[in-house]
C-alpha cells in the first residue's frame, strides 16, 4: 500500500498543459500545435496513461505509427478530427473512438483538419520497455526504462 497522497477529483480543464515533444526536426514541426495534460500522472498511475490532448488547427497528435508491446485508445471529445491509420483517413467527431491492438502494425494518427480546436482522450499501456515504428518517415522510438529515443530505423542516430 502506497503512502503518497493524491487528489480525489480534479478538473482536467484546470491541468497544465505541456506542448514540447522530442521528436527530432523536422518531424517535430507537424506537432506545434499539439497540447498534452498527462491525467494519470496526477493519480499516480503507472500500469496505464491517461491524457488529455488539444490539437490547434492543422497540428497533428503524432507522425503515424504503431507500438510493438503498448495498447492505445482514444476518444474525441470535442470538435472533428481526421484519423489517419493503414486503411486511409477516417473523420471522428465528439462520441467517436478507436483503439489500436500492440503489434498490429497498423500505423496511425490524428490530424486536425478543420478550423477549430479540437480535444481528444489518450489511453495507453506504460510498459517500461516498448518500440514504437514510424510507417511514413525514417524514424524509431526505443523506450528504455521508461524514457524514450528517436533514431533512424536502422539504428543510428539524427
Amino acid at each position: 500500500m502506497t503512502t503518497e497522497k493524491y487528489p480525489s477529483t480534479i478538473r482536467s480543464d484546470a491541468v497544465t498543459r505541456i506542448s514540447k515533444t522530442g521528436y527530432p526536426p523536422p518531424y517535430n514541426e507537424a506537432l506545434k500545435g499539439r497540447a498534452r495534460a498527462a491525467l494519470g500522472n496526477l493519480f499516480g498511475l503507472d500500469q496505464f496513461g491517461v491524457n488529455v490532448v488539444t490539437l490547434v488547427p492543422g497540428s497533428w497528435s503524432s507522425q503515424r505509427h504503431w507500438h510493438e508491446g503498448e495498447d492505445e485508445f482514444v476518444m474525441v471529445l470535442e470538435g472533428e478530427l481526421v484519423l489517419g491509420d493503414d486503411a486511409g483517413d477516417h473523420i471522428m467527431t465528439a462520441g467517436m473512438c478507436a483503439g489500436f491492438k500492440a503489434g498490429s502494425g497498423n500505423g496511425h494518427h490524428l490530424k486536425n483538419l478543420s478550423q477549430s480546436p479540437a480535444t481528444y482522450l489518450e489511453v495507453g499501456t506504460r510498459l517500461r520497455n516498448d518500440k514504437a515504428y514510424y510507417s511514413d518517415i525514417d524514424m524509431m522510438a526505443i523506450k528504455e526504462a521508461g524514457a524514450f529515443r528517436f533514431v533512424k530505423k536502422d539504428g543510428s542516430a539524427f
